[in-house]
């Protein structure tokens, strides 16, 4: 990732309250295109909450959302994907007794017209599939193969290929490696790099910090709704992190969203 690279969605000051209960507050996020941003945080930090802000699920209590710096409203996950955002949430949503190609394309098909009534086009399907999974660099051995008989690195690749043929710009991904052995972990971290590596700005959701320190070029820690942490990868640890993540160390404070406090900077 280039510090040159363009910032394309901004969140500044968002907040987020469920009645009494503060899941987020004055939170400042931005990732730019052709990044990988990783969010981490404790059980209860926020992360969840901020997904389904981005996602469409949820609406903001306060702040602002804006993409190429003109303000947007996320009232919905239509509006989220009609915007470039796609989510791929823990549970890939895949239906196990389809294809990859009718998975990819369930509930937008491609058809052509013959006698006048329209037919399913699935030769344009299964082609764009495969084209689908060649830029992702990933194996799928046809895209007429049932999803149950994926392993769980392969179904990761349906659900990115089927946010990736809707010209998505920022793919949100919440625990793509929960719950995966380490060879398959390995493919999705591969895919995340393609992602970034293709001009994609993606937004990491993890626990597991080895994967973060291994794909994401910028940090954010959560803690209790709120950010208490942010820098490149290059200028931390992930001792460092754990530290933010328990509270055990104040992490470096922000004063705008672009900002970045070196390594051992002191917290404003």
């Amino acid at each position: 990732m280039s510090a040159n690279e363009r910032i394309w969605i901004r969140a500044t000051k968002v907040s987020k309250h469920f009645g009494a209960v503060l899941a987020l507050e004055g939170v400042d996020v931005s990732v730019r295109l052709g990044e990988v941003l990783a969010c981490v945080g404790d059980n209860g930090a926020g992360k969840s909450t901020l997904v389904k802000l981005l996602s469409g699920a949820h609406s903001p209590s306060a702040g602002e959302v804006t993409i190429d710096d003109k303000p947007v409203t996320i009232e919905s996950p239509a509006k989220a994907r009609q915007l470039g955002i796609a989510t791929i949430f823990q549970e890939l949503a895949l239906v196990e007794n389809l294809s990859v190609y009718e998975n990819i394309f369930l509930g937008r098909e491609i058809v052509r017209p013959v006698l006048g009534l329209p037919i399913l086009d699935r030769k344009r399907m299964r082609d764009r599939v495969v084209h689908l999974i060649d830029e992702l660099g990933s194996h799928i051995p046809s895209p007429s193969a049932l999803v149950s008989d994926l392993s769980g690195g392969q179904r990761q690749a349906v659900a990115i290929a089927r946010a990736i043929d809707l010209e998505t710009k920022l793919i949100v991904m919440d625990e793509p490696t929960a719950s995966l052995a380490v060879a398959e972990t390995r493919k999705v971290l591969k895919l995340i790099e393609q992602l970034r590596d293709n001009g994609r700005a993606v937004l990491l959701i993890s626990h597991n910090l080895n994967d973060v320190f291994e794909v994401a070029d910028r940090i954010i820690v959560l803690r209790r709704g709120r950010k208490v942490a942010e820098c490149e990868k290059s200028q931390t640890d992930l001792e460092e992190v754990v530290s933010w993540i328990t509270g055990a160390k104040p992490g470096p404070q922000l004063n705008t969203p672009d900002y970045i406090i070196p390594h051992g900077g002191d917290q404003q």
